[in-house]
């Protein structure tokens, strides 16, 4: 079968792998539908992911279709439409007994540490599988992993209705935590230097939108919150100048959510969290969201609305790669199509 491995930076190809086969009772054997290309899939191709060792199969957003499960297996059978939660944990360590298994000390993430769902199949096990529902189109049910993460990141914030919510970055994952923090009836408003991704967010529900080239972000905080500063802030820009804004722009008793993993020191002043009473939180992958993102789906209630925006096949992965390299105004996600069916 098919698998598109990045052998070394900016190098990959479509090489021909054994078919995988299931070992275990709870094994579960996927055909790979639909997976959608993220950020860190393009560090990984561009030998910049710090986390991922290469040569690789990328991949971590996957929708597909059970093909055979394990004799142990019981809530999934051939046909159900299925999605990857990408994370195996120890369930002893420190975090996971704390109920953090997304930052589990021998934490492996498919498609980082271990090869992902660029490929036509793939074995898991059942519990890291949840089944979506018959009706729902699987080129919706790739956006679930991505949604899972904004999940986390209102989690992370202890987001509430009626909150102030700035988010910094209106590319996917910034419209991904929108969608889900305005499902919670918060007020949010995105910022970005693209005109055309704010006029989306605007699009989809951003209470405010900022094009940080025309104004000043402090300023428009300020006024939209009548001086107070927003409840929660979420960098999903990932650089020192945004992580330091959001200290910057929060309100007292307000949380402040980081996704970066940036190493670059950033100087803080350690005055404003004292006394204000700040939480600052990072934010990684997910914990225990895809049940609940995967019944918004089902129900509608989380549609991609335009944020799938290209669609290639594996033969054409690398090409699609170098698009989104090459055309990053044009992009808002890209997925490629590996199996023969979209319903």
């Amino acid at each position: 079968m098919k698998a598109l491995q990045v052998m070394k930076p900016f190098e990959m190809a479509l090489i021909d792998v054994a078919e995988p086969v299931i070992t275990k009772p709870t094994d579960v054997l996927v055909q790979t539908e639909y997976v959608g290309i993220c950020g860190s899939d393009m560090h990984i191709y561009h030998g910049s992911n710090p986390l991922a060792t290469l040569p690789r199969v990328p991949g971590h957003e996957v929708a597909g279709r059970v093909v055979e499960v394990g004799e142990a297996v019981q809530a999934l059978k051939a046909g159900d439409k299925v999605v990857v939660e990408p994370i195996r944990y120890c369930g002893e360590c420190y975090a996971c007994r704390k109920g953090q298994p997304n930052v589990c000390k021998n934490l492996s993430v498919f498609g980082v540490h271990e090869d992902g769902g660029m490929r036509e199949r793939f074995v898991v096990t059942e519990k890291q599988l949840h089944k979506v529902a018959d009706n729902t189109p699987l080129e919706e049910a790739v956006l679930i992993e991505p949604y899972t993460i904004g999940a986390q990141a209102v989690y992370r914030g202890e987001l509430q209705a009626g909150d102030t919510l700035l988010i910094q970055g209106a590319g996917p994952i910034g419209i991904c935590i929108l969608k889900l923090a305005k499902l919670m009836d918060a007020r949010v408003m995105i910022s970005d230097l693209d005109a055309a991704k704010l006029a989306y967010a605007k699009e989809l529900g951003a209470d405010e939108i900022v094009n940080v080239k025309e104004q000043n972000l402090l300023e428009a905080v300020d006024k939209w919150t009548d001086g107070e500063g927003v409840n929660v802030s979420i960098d999903a820009v990932c650089i020192p100048l945004t992580f330091k804004q959001s200290m910057d722009v929060v309100s007292a008793a307000g949380r402040v959510v980081v996704l970066s993993f940036g190493e670059e020191a950033v100087e803080l002043a350690p005055l404003p969290i004292t006394k204000n009473e700040l939480t600052i939180k990072g934010s990684r992958l997910q914990t225990f969201q895809f049940e609940k993102v995967v019944k918004l789906v089902d129900a509608g209630k989380l549609q991609q609305q335009g944020l799938i925006t290209h669609t290639f096949s594996l033969q054409q992965a690398q090409e699609a790669f170098q698009f989104i390299e090459k055309n990053p105004n044009e992009v808002r996600k890209v997925i490629l199509k590996v199996g023969g069916s979209n319903a």
